[in-house]
């Protein structure tokens, strides 16, 4: 009896035991369930980061926007010195061909003489010193570099000339708008100054507003948004008052 007791206590504690180590069990099942389930609710960090707004819709950083080369690196002034010498040049050359009216076949000829004479100078050194005057260096233009240029331009040529045929094509109003009031705008902007005084405001441009912009671009791309939603809305009444009466043609696919 004493024995048959003992083992009925055994099985009572073994099924006590099991009940808690099994509640236990679903408990730390139900809480890790949970956090899964809190992670999963949670946003990632990197889908906040895809829903940020960019200006123009970029992808990439500024410094590979303008190609990640030393063209980027001067217009982000990344060398302080590079980029002054070159904004420092443009400003000169601007300076004399708009406001000392130095005209460009005039400078080209001053500029001949001058190394015409300090070159023959040079090469007859030996009636003035007795020394051997130094050898002139060769200088020509090497070929690889001319026919990569030319093979860039040809590419944006094309490039160009595609874009405009898909304008033109009717396709996408919203684009041939915009086109228009681009070359508008242009064009008054033609009237104000001439080509090269256009020139050096873009080049001066490029080198201060992406400063700039990759200083301050979390609080231009908030603003940029705002402004980006607010057109948009104009658009749509814009759209639904004037470009929807518009009759079209039916378009011709290719």
């Amino acid at each position: 009896m004493a024995e048959n007791e003992h083992h009925h206590e055994e099985s009572l504690l073994e099924k006590i035991t099991e009940k808690i180590h099994g509640h236990d069990s679903s408990s730390s099942s139900s809480s890790s369930d949970s956090d899964n389930e809190k992670s999963s609710e949670r946003p990632s960090s990197s889908s906040l980061k895809d829903k940020i707004f960019r200006l123009f819709g970029r992808e990439k950083p500024v410094h590979k926007v303008f190609g990640g080369g030393k063209p980027a690196d001067i217009f982000l002034w990344r060398n302080k010195k590079v980029s002054a010498g070159v904004l420092g040049v443009a400003t000169a050359v601007w300076v004399l061909f708009e406001l000392v009216e130095y005209h460009f076949l005039t400078l080209v000829c001053h500029l001949l003489i001058l190394a015409l004479a300090l070159l023959f100078l040079w090469s007859n050194a030996s009636t003035f010193i007795n020394k051997s005057p130094p050898r002139i260096p060769d200088v020509y233009i090497p070929e690889d570099p001319v026919l990569q240029v030319a093979a860039a331009l040809r590419i944006e040529i094309n490039r160009g000339l595609a874009i405009l045929r898909e304008i033109a094509s009717g396709r996408d109003l919203k684009k041939f708008l915009s086109v228009i009031a681009g070359l508008w705008v242009l064009s008054i902007v033609g009237n104000w100054c001439n080509f090269l005084t256009l020139f050096y405001i873009v080049f001066v441009l490029l080198h201060t507003v992406p400063v700039f912009y990759e200083k301050y671009e979390d609080k231009v791309d908030s603003f940029a948004e705002k402004a980006w939603i607010e057109i948009k809305k104009q658009y749509k009444v814009f759209d639904a008052k004037v470009l929807s009466k518009i009759p079209r043609g039916p378009l011709k696919k290719d």
